[in-house]
């Protein structure tokens, strides 16, 4: 690609109030832009190589956005003459009403001047004519209004979104167009959140009813909070490396939030308000390099792995029949106090525990399957209670009051692909931990430690031969039959098995996490057990080494929209 800046803004400054645009961060110089290898247009738009000039970096957009897969009727800029006439009249365009598929979104102003402002309700309106399938899409103002500032003119804006809109190429996500999208982009979003901010997302948690509901505002930070020279530079890198670039940011501002307002008082009785008062403001304790740079340094899984969480969670919500926007349940309250009975764990307990879950199991209420007081102290009843149920959660109170347990993700009955010989399945969504006397939680090892495996960059055939020495390549290859795909071993490179021994059964002992010891190990008269560290978790002994238990639960996930 070649780009050659002409110096002058006047080409694309018909929207742009230049007063509002800080101009110290513009240079006038020419500036060339001569690159043909991805990699390194990543690098470019890293760094804001197009950043600093303003012409330039509306000559890339133009020519990124060109280079973007799409059907092959896409509406252009000549469709737009025809039609914005004939839709928006003469009315003045702030009186346009707007389409419901926005949800009443913020629509930001950035740097536009008046003609800009209007502009972007005609763009709107046009669109919602061109693309009668679109019926969510809360990003889609700030998108017209951040491009409006890089176009000659309105139908060259429209043609542009139009382009973003109508990619089809399957493995390249941009902008969500459905409720169901945006929802699971939500609580994908949730569990990245739950994986690399722990401790943001234990503040969330303790001062907010509903986590869902405060991690489902991420895309209007990106999409309407933040300022404009913040919202350009993710743009810049957005264009060149896809979705997963918002997920990064969006991780990277909770990050900051927390580091910044840890150990203050809330300034609004509202944790949502607090953050969207923080990410307007974030110029106050934040640079927009510096945000990037946060950004990248969060070691997220490949794109592959982030399609199948996102499409678990799609799987989840229609299976719910949540395909629409509604009124959401609190999912928080899933556990609720009237209704649940452990003896083992407190409502505050369980919810500590449901808020460590993956999102769309978090829409489910527990349901009690097996406990000993109840069923008896049997491996084989506690196997044909649990059986059919995916995951489960394993709750376990010793002698000595200590109490652990694990989150697992399979059926027991995948115990039996093995035949009689004892083999570990799961996935790498399994995670153990302590309640009592101290509350840890113990996560597969490879989700802290990426270095342990390359993802994303494996053909197929790569990761099928790493997954043929792995214990769970029975797993099915297609990841829409199974209802936990995401972090399956099979989609690593894994040096040795032991960093993926998640789960395994026999008619003599249970175990949950191998390699060098065993996070848990259960004897066949569930009397008895051990526990050490193991190479799956890195986890530290969950209670006393030898241990007798005094009472063990196993716990379900009920479907409250299907009874």
């Amino acid at each position: 690609m070649r780009f050659a800046s002409p110096g002058a803004m006047d080409e694309y400054s018909r929207f742009v109030d230049w007063d509002k645009m800080d101009m110290s961060a513009q240079s006038q110089d020419t500036k060339e832009l001569t690159c043909t290898d991805l990699h390194e247009l990543k690098q470019l738009a890293r760094q804001g190589y197009w950043a600093k000039n303003h012409s330039l970096r509306a000559k890339v957009y133009h020519k990124l956005i060109s280079n973007i897969p799409c059907r092959t009727v896409t509406p252009d800029a000549n469709v737009y003459r025809d039609i914005v006439v004939k839709i928006t009249g003469k009315r003045n365009s702030s009186s346009l009403p707007l389409p419901e598929f926005v949800d009443n979104s913020l629509i930001p102003t950035y740097c536009l001047n008046a003609e800009g402002i209007g502009a972007v309700r005609k763009i709107i309106l046009c669109i919602a004519n061109q693309f009668p399938d679109i019926s969510f899409c809360p990003a889609l103002p700030s998108v017209i209004a951040l491009l409006l500032h890089y176009s000659k003119d309105e139908a060259e804006c429209f043609e542009q979104v139009c382009r973003i809109l109508a990619c089809n190429d399957p493995s390249r996500r941009l902008i969500d167009q459905t409720f169901l999208a945006f929802e699971s982009s939500c609580m994908t979003f949730g569990d990245l959140v739950n994986k690399y901010c722990q401790a943001a997302h234990k503040l969330m948690v303790a001062v907010s009813e509903d986590v869902l509901e405060v991690y489902s505002d991420w895309q209007r930070w990106l999409f309407g909070e933040l300022p404009m020279a913040y919202i350009a530079r993710i743009f810049d890198v957005f264009l060149v490396e896809g979705y997963k670039v918002l997920y990064r940011v969006a991780l990277a501002l909770l990050k900051f939030f927390h580091k910044v307002r840890a150990g203050q008082p809330m300034e609004s009785d509202s944790i949502q308000q607090d953050i969207r008062a923080f990410v307007r403001d974030i110029a106050k304790s934040v640079s927009p390099e510096r945000l990037l740079e946060k950004a990248f340094a969060i070691r997220l899984f490949s794109r592959k792995e982030i399609q199948l969480l996102q499409m678990a969670n799609e799987k989840a919500l229609q299976q719910k029949g949540i395909t629409v926007k509604q009124k959401r349940q609190n999912v928080h309250l899933a556990v609720h106090a009237e209704n649940f009975k452990s003896e083992i764990v407190s409502v505050k307990e369980m919810r500590d525990i449901w808020s460590w879950i993956p999102e769309r199991f978090a829409l489910c209420q527990p349901l009690l399957l097996f406990t000993t007081l109840e069923h008896g102290c049997s491996l084989s009843r506690f196997y044909s209670h649990s059986e059919g149920h995916e995951p489960t959660l394993l709750l376990i109170k010793t002698t000595a009051k200590e109490v652990c347990g694990a989150y697992l993700s399979t059926d027991w009955s995948e115990r039996r692909r093995g035949g009689n010989k004892l083999s570990f399945f799961g996935t790498g969504e399994c995670f153990v931990f302590r309640l009592q006397p101290e509350v840890e939680r113990y996560e597969w090892v490879v989700i802290k430690h990426p270095e342990l495996a390359s993802t994303g960059s494996e053909t197929e055939n790569h990761a099928q031969t790493a997954s043929s020495t792995l214990s769970s390549s029975s797993i099915p290859s297609d990841p829409s039959d199974r209802l936990s795909p995401f972090l399956a071993a099979r989609h690593f490179n894994l040096p040795s098995k032991t960093a993926s021994m998640f789960m395994a059964g026999s008619s003599e002992c249970i175990i949950v996490g191998g390699g060098d010891g065993q996070a848990l190990y259960l004897d066949a008269d569930l009397n008895h057990g051990r526990t050490s560290h193991c190479n799956t978790f890195n986890n530290q002994p969950l209670c006393s080494e030898s241990f007798q238990i005094s009472i063990l639960e196993v716990w379900g996930f009920r479907d409250t929209m299907n009874g």
